[in-house]
């Protein structure tokens, strides 16, 4: 453990901006649905509605999780779940990096030659990361009970959420020893995260049964603000701690830059559909396609069911009435589905980030220069991934877009009518999408080592346009974000000037960052 110290401050150093980011915005995000909940369903009569009416929504149930009562604190308890997946999200990002990225880009192995212990790396790495879920449910905790929650409450939902947390940088760090590099220890990492999600959504729509073999459900049956179960904090505890003795166990068996499984040799020769960067690109990221395709086709399914009952849920309160109204649409429910696609353009965006950064990641492990070093020019390189990180959100849009307006339109009983103007919504948010894209061609462009960096402009947009409008930010401060000037209607027939913009701009902005990169020294 020599030197473990020393590379947690390091770590800390470099993650100064991105982990008080995250941290802070899953922290609070509590705390504003309950200043949210308490203004829109202000009596005991308001809130009983509310609850009843997200009893009979399964999708919901399956969506954010199991509803226990309509306290204040319950509902806020229960409007808060995807916490519970957000957070091992973060923790999952946050340990990889700092093990097995570290590891494939050469740097494990410098520090090795040093005076560093061979557990000290994964051992600050874990550290860091759970400081940040432990930071994180302290910080809601603090934020519940400020605001007048009952106190066991909410340190029921901080633990909920740390000890989840807890077991996925465990999980992270296990992944990072088992597979044979960071791309893959990801792979595993989240698809152990998105199996918990299911199987907790799938025992959550049913009987529950199902709920006790996902970490996420045992953070869920903690029941935070209705008759707290203290007993599931102790079984996600121990989990954690038991795969977190797995990982130092697992790193004393493997060399370094190998996994304990090894990676497959792939045929000696390729197939034509390999050849070029254009196939480079799509191999790399078949396998992120593919599963973010499913997931939003699965939320999208959720949202297009459970919105044809909607108004039930939300009550006849005026204030939702007039919060909805801004979105457009003719009926509540088209208003809810406009402000849910508003939030879907969010997510894709992150996609997009992610499929851009892999430029980033391939160039910093020094396969960039090789494949340079052939005949492929910078530009066929760079447009190969672009391609993806541009035309992937297109096709994620039209995924959810579709997903959304069949199933709503079945709930309805007239698709025809329903499913072009939610395709049309769902397409409109790709402007403001390709302008954070074209912001991180900038970055890796001009200044690659700030290229990470992306994430935390994606976290700004989301605290201006989701957290902003809440606390009731400046307009002018409010639009800085591109989202903020795609259209929230699913008509957007009178937003065409705004989109034009927004592409152009989008435009503008990717073409000088390609042209810096052309003219910049590649990182070896």
């Amino acid at each position: 453990m020599r030197g473990t110290r020393a590379l947690l401050r390091l770590y800390l150093r470099r993650d100064r901006v991105v982990a008080p980011l995250w941290i802070v915005l899953l922290g609070v995000l509590p705390l504003l649905y309950a200043v949210s909940f308490e203004g829109l369903y202000p009596t005991a009569a308001d809130r009983q509605a509310f609850y009843l009416g997200t009893l009979a929504a399964p999708a919901q149930a399956a969506l954010v999780g199991p509803i226990f009562g309509s306290d204040l604190g319950a509902l806020v308890s229960w409007r808060s779940g995807l916490v519970l997946t957000l957070v091992p999200l973060a923790a999952i990002l946050t340990v990889v990096r700092h093990t097995r990225a570290e590891e494939d880009a050469g740097r494990t192995e410098l520090m090795g030659s040093t005076a560093v212990g061979r557990y000290a790396g994964l051992a600050a790495a874990m550290l860091l990361a759970g400081g940040g879920v432990a930071t994180t449910g302290l910080l809601s905790t603090l934020s519940l009970w400020a605001f007048g929650l009952p106190a066991a409450g909410s340190i029921a939902f901080g633990a909920s959420v740390a000890v989840v947390g807890g077991v996925f940088v465990g999980c992270a760090a296990l992944a990072a020893q088992v597979a044979s590099g960071a791309r893959v220890a990801r792979g595993y990492a989240l698809g152990a995260l998105a199996a918990a999600f299911a199987i907790r959504a799938i025992g959550d729509i049913g009987s529950g049964t199902m709920s006790w073999f996902s970490p996420i459900g045992w953070s869920a049956q903690v029941r935070p603000f209705a008759d707290e179960g203290w007993w599931p904090i102790l079984l996600s505890s121990v989990t954690a701690a038991a795969l977190c003795a797995a990982a130092f166990a697992v790193a004393n068996r493997r060399d370094l830059g190998s996994g304990l499984r090894a990676e497959r040799r792939g045929p000696v020769a390729a197939v034509p559909s390999l050849s070029g960067p254009v196939a480079l690109a799509w191999r790399l990221s078949r396998g992120t396609t593919a599963v973010w395709t499913v997931g939003i086709a699965l939320f999208g399914i959720a949202i297009g069911s459970s919105a044809n009952g909607i108004g039930d849920q939300l009550g006849s309160s005026a204030t939702i009435g007039d919060a909805l109204g801004k979105f457009g649409g003719d009926t509540l429910e088209q208003s809810f589905i406009a402000a849910v696609l508003s939030i879907v353009g969010i997510i894709v965006a992150a996609y997009s980030v992610s499929a851009l950064l892999r430029l980033h990641s391939e160039e910093e492990a020094g396969l960039a220069e090789i494949v340079l070093a052939t005949g492929v020019s910078r530009i066929r390189w760079l447009a190969g991934h672009l391609l993806f990180a541009v035309l992937g959100p297109v096709w994620l849009l039209l995924v959810v877009g579709l997903s959304v307006g069949v199933s709503y339109g079945l709930a309805t009983g007239d698709i025809a009518a329903e499913l072009p103007s939610v395709l049309s919504g769902a397409l409109g948010q790709l402007p403001a999408v390709w302008v954070v894209t074209a912001l991180g061609v900038a970055l890796f462009g001009a200044i690659p080592r700030f290229a990470s960096a992306l994430w935390a402009i994606l976290g700004g947009v989301v605290a201006l346009g989701q957290v902003g409008a809440v606390v009731g930010l400046p307009q002018p401060l409010l639009d800085i974000s591109p989202f903020t000037h795609v259209p929230w209607s699913l008509d957007i027939a009178d937003s065409l000037a705004s989109i034009g913009w927004l592409v152009a701009v989008a435009a503008a902005i990717g073409i000088a960052g390609s042209a810096a990169f052309v003219r910049r020294d590649i990182r070896g």
